[in-house]
């Protein structure tokens, strides 16, 4: 897949796509029914996939740092995700004051008509843009007809009868309901990260982590939880984790810890993923390490048993493993 920074990136040989606009944030089923949409239309016509998004998105933009809404994924995120689904292209553009600005009418004919030479446009029923938002889908099938391609709509996509969006994926992982939000993914939640050192207190009350930075402002998912991680020399291997500021030790700076069960070996370094597939408990301050031991005891236990009842068990438990 290629990535393409910026309008001002595009080159000569990139006209000539269908492409679909939006944030794209978690890719969930909607999205991927938009994508599904647009694979259709690229086949027919023998043009490659390009999706238009944002950083940051348009949200985040407005709200500014002090109040931002929770993502569901990292741009790097977002980018294994489309390219997972075999999207040819993505066209990141910064959202700032001056696209901000811009006009609905020149997005479309300095963007969509010049530089990409689009054939063939979907978009969400609610998708609006340009400055005051002033642009629809209606304004969109007119350029179209003028310019010459071809704009078209999706329907809702449904899950238990409402529609799926990030806004009720957000809201579900608040409310700890994270089974609902894997129906709505069609995948379980996940989080990528690179294994960092931390301060190795795990170590001493009996339960080694995986110490991963968030990068991100806000994080959508709080609390302790069991989880799956994987990585290039790990396969899916059952764990708990929180994500949280860690209280009883004063820390500070979000950060996500997971403690595989049963594991012996060195993943520092590496990428991960880490599946989120069933809330615990909330985060909270105990009065010693000694009372957070215990608590982790009875949370593993939890897990254990939430594990088995699935049918999830450690891949080598409980030999030694080395990557």
């Amino acid at each position: 897949m290629e990535l393409i920074r910026g309008q001002h990136n595009l080159q000569p040989h990139h006209r000539g796509c269908v492409a679909t606009i939006g944030n794209f944030d978690g890719v969930h089923l909607g999205h991927q029914a938009i994508l599904a949409q647009l694979a259709e239309q690229a086949s027919r016509l023998r043009l490659p996939r390009l999706v238009i998004t944002f950083e940051p998105q348009p949200q985040e933009f407005f709200t500014g740092p002090n109040a931002p809404p929770a993502r569901l994924m990292r741009l790097r995120e977002k980018l294994l995700a489309l390219d997972g689904l075999g999207i040819e292209r993505v066209l990141c553009l910064k959202f700032d004051h001056h696209l901000a600005a811009m006009p609905a009418q020149t997005f479309i004919e300095d963007l969509l008509v010049e530089r990409l030479g689009l054939r063939y446009l979907v978009v969400g029923d609610d998708f609006r843009f340009g400055h005051r938002r002033a642009g629809d889908f209606a304004m969109l099938v007119a350029a179209g007809q003028q310019h010459g391609f071809t704009v078209s709509n999706t329907q809702s996509h449904l899950v238990d009868g409402e529609r799926v969006s990030s806004t009720r994926i957000r809201q579900a992982l608040s409310q700890g309901d994270l089974e609902l939000a894997a129906r709505l993914l069609g995948r379980p939640y996940d989080m990528c990260g690179r294994i960092a050192y931390g301060e190795q207190r795990g170590r001493t009350i009996g339960f080694p982590t995986a110490n991963i930075h968030l990068h991100r402002r806000v994080t959508p998912v709080y609390g302790v939880y069991a989880v799956l991680m994987s990585g290039r020399t790990l396969p899916p291997w059952p764990g708990i984790a929180n994500v949280g500021r860690r209280p009883t030790v004063a820390g500070h700076r979000e950060r996500l810890e997971v403690h595989l069960l049963d594991y012996r070996g060195n993943l520092y370094g590496q990428q991960v993923k880490v599946d989120f597939l069933h809330y615990l408990r909330p985060e909270r301050r105990f009065e010693s390490l000694d009372a957070l031991r215990q608590q982790i005891q009875k949370d593993e236990q939890i897990a254990r048993t939430y594990f088995s009842e699935r049918g999830i068990s450690c891949p080598l438990s409980p030999v030694e493993v080395r990557n």
